[in-house]
């Protein structure tokens, strides 16, 4: 029985060669995307600034309202069209985008490793990646098998097949589906396939390329128990990781440990945080997750 661990945990991710937290502080962040530095608006950076004055490429300035707006200003010269950056074994583009982000997550390095070594041994395992942008989880996960990438934006998904073209690895198998996530889960379920592991990050807000609506606090429930409905007592994970709302922990490893209770395991929850370059680096948290681990 997937029973819910009692104390939160903090998966913490450290600087690679192609990225790094500089600092952080008054409500923003200094990070560095290869030979660029980018400043951008972070909240929960609450504390004051280590460095003196932050030398940077570009800043991202937000908008009045409080659900997204804004655009970047730049210093320096920046290539619009993206450039080339790694991680792991995974080349991909980085890119200046409206939504304030740079095309990938940074924060989510340690959850790939986690996903890859949860898989370790599978031979041919399957893997669903649902909200799946712009593919560096899905590249990640390639190597251990067939993955189903799904994400509503047309662009997205083309991004993530220039991205796999770029790192050599356009013929891993990989399925690239232009789809709205929680329908493509439903029908998974009535084609009574199986996934080994689910990595699943859902915005807040969404539209699907039919127009459907998503809202977090309304569909998660839904989609999650249709992701259960594709695992079994073999599979290995699912991942659940949510941005940007007034939600605990707690609460969507609750809804974990509800739909998971018929398997085995255990569910585990906290928050994804990027650790400060330099010695005693601070934490900056970015995202709450849940997961259901097979081990």
């Amino acid at each position: 029985m997937a029973d819910l661990a009692p104390d939160p945990l903090v998966l913490a991710g450290e600087a690679w060669a192609d990225y790094g937290l500089i600092d952080s502080g008054h409500g923003r962040k200094l990070e560095r995307y290869g030979p660029f530095r980018f400043i951008r608006p972070e909240p929960q950076a609450m504390w004051s600034p280590r460095l003196a004055a932050w030398d940077a490429h570009g800043e991202f300035v937000p908008g009045s309202d409080e659900d997204g707006g804004g655009r970047w200003h730049f210093a320096k010269q920046v290539p619009q069209e993206g450039w080339p950056l790694a991680w792991r074994d995974v080349r991909f583009t980085a890119q200046c985008t409206p939504f304030r982000h740079l095309g990938f997550f940074p924060d989510m390095a340690p959850v790939w490793d986690w996903m890859r070594a949860m898989l370790e041994g599978r031979q041919d395992a399957a893997s669903l990646n649902l909200f799946g942008y712009t593919g560096v989880g899905t590249l990640a996960l390639s190597g251990c098998g067939p993955v189903a990438h799904v994400d509503a934006s047309k662009k997205s998904v083309a991004q993530a097949r220039e991205n796999a073209a770029l790192a050599g690895m356009a013929e891993r198998p990989v399925r690239w589906l232009v789809d709205d996530a929680a329908k493509f889960a439903a029908r998974e379920v009535r084609r009574e396939r199986r996934y080994d592991g689910i990595i699943l990050d859902p915005p807040k807000f969404g539209r699907g390329p039919g127009g459907e609506t998503w809202r977090l606090e309304e569909n998660l429930p839904g989609l999650v128990a249709d992701c259960r409905r594709v695992l079994d007592a073999q599979s290995r994970f699912l991942f659940l990781t949510v941005y940007a709302v007034r939600m605990s922990s707690l609460a969507i490893g609750g809804l974990l440990e509800e739909l998971f209770a018929g398997l085995p395991g255990r569910v585990e929850h906290g928050e994804l945080a990027v650790r400060e370059e330099g010695e005693g680096g601070r934490l900056l948290p970015t995202a709450i997750f849940a997961r259901w681990r097979n081990d």
